[in-house]
């Protein structure tokens, strides 16, 4: 039995386009630290100190855009939805994520936030500490965000 499960992985790892295929796929694409500018979070849609450092945009396929967000202390998105949900992995500091109708809940890095397709959340850095998270979205119909209004002080927990 493990004779047969071997060699199906095997035929799974091996097997795909040949070699005349992959010579005309297109080109791998490196998008160079530092290569594409930083931006401030617009204030319509944050509160505090917010920048963006984009990674990549969608590549078809694929829909999905990918960008570090940093947030100083105290700052926050306002409410908002994604069409296909939204992944975030928090790389530094200490932050706070709720869902509409949860309970605040602190992040910090290493963690891994999934939020559900048109489920109405916010996120951002704690009181003191700055946060800093990869955020990995997909699009929809042209869009990968609804903004909505902003996050209260006392929806933070100030």
């Amino acid at each position: 039995m493990m004779r047969s499960f071997t060699a199906g992985v095997c035929a799974l790892l091996f097997a795909g386009p040949s070699f005349a295929e992959t010579a005309n796929a297109p080109d791998m694409t490196i998008a160079r630290a530092g290569s594409q500018a930083s931006a401030n979070g617009p204030a319509r849609n944050f509160s505090g100190a917010v920048r963006v450092d984009p990674l990549f945009a969608p590549h078809a396929p694929s829909a999905a855009s990918g960008a570090y967000v940093t947030f100083e202390p105290g700052a926050r998105s306002a409410w908002h939805t994604h069409p296909a949900g939204q992944v975030l992995i928090v790389t530094a500091g200490v932050g706070r994520v709720q869902r509409w109708g949860g309970p605040v809940q602190e992040i910090r890095p290493g963690d891994v936030v999934w939020t559900p397709p048109g489920v109405k959340h916010w996120h951002g850095a704690a009181p003191t500490t700055a946060l800093t998270h990869l955020a990995i979205t997909d699009t929809v119909g042209g869009k990968n965000v609804e903004w909505m209004e902003k996050v209260s002080d006392e929806q933070y927990g100030k």
